[in-house]
C-alpha cells in the first residue's frame, strides 16, 4: 500500500493521471462495497480522500462526479471505476461500474451479503432497488451500483424550531 500511496503521490504532484487502474486496497470491500449498498454514512469529502489515496487523482470530472480508475472486486464482479459526487448537487452519492449485467450483478451481491435488489418494473432494463436504498442500473454493456442521498443542511442553512 505505501508504494502505491508514494506512486498515487506522485503522479498528482506531476498532475498526470495513472495509464492503468492501481490495484484495490485490502480495505476496498468493507469501505466502497457497504456504500454501494447503502450500509454506511455517505460523506463524499472522505471518499474522494479515499479513492485518491488509493488509486490516484481521479481521471475525470464529470457529471456532478469524480471518476477513479479502479482494479478491484466487489463481490466476486470485477470492477472497474468508481465514482463520488462533487458539492454541485443536493446529493451525496457513491457508485462503481461492474465489468457484468445488473442481473449477474444482483446474484453475485444476493450471494455475498443477502442484499437483494429487485427490479423496479417488467421493462427491458428496469432499475434494480434494495431496501436500504442502493440501485443497480445498465451502463451500457456493463451494470453500474450506486448509493445516493440527499445531503443535510449545513447549520447555518437550517430553520430555527418554532
Amino acid at each position: 500500500m505505501a508504494v502505491q500511496t508514494i506512486a498515487a503521490l506522485a503522479l498528482a504532484l506531476a498532475g498526470c493521471v495513472p495509464a492503468v487502474a492501481l490495484a484495490a486496497p485490502s480495505t476496498f470491500g468493507p469501505v466502497i462495497g457497504s456504500a454501494l449498498l447503502c450500509r454506511s454514512h455517505l460523506d463524499n469529502a472522505y471518499f474522494h480522500s479515499y479513492l485518491t489515496t488509493a488509486f490516484g487523482p481521479s481521471y475525470k470530472h464529470e457529471g456532478g462526479a469524480y471518476w477513479f480508475k479502479a482494479d478491484g472486486s466487489l463481490w466476486g464482479a470485477q470492477v472497474t471505476d468508481i465514482i463520488v459526487s462533487d458539492d454541485t448537487s443536493d446529493l451525496v452519492f457513491v457508485g462503481a461500474v461492474a465489468e457484468t449485467s445488473p442481473d449477474k450483478l444482483e446474484q453475485s451481491i444476493r450471494s455475498a451479503s443477502g442484499v437483494r435488489h429487485l427490479p423496479a418494473d417488467s421493462s427491458a432494463f428496469p432499475v434494480r432497488h434494495s431496501v436500504p436504498g442502493s440501485k443497480i442500473v445498465y451502463f451500457k454493456d456493463k451494470s453500474k451500483i450506486y448509493c445516493a442521498r440527499y445531503k443535510p443542511l449545513h447549520p447555518s442553512r437550517q430553520v430555527p424550531a418554532r
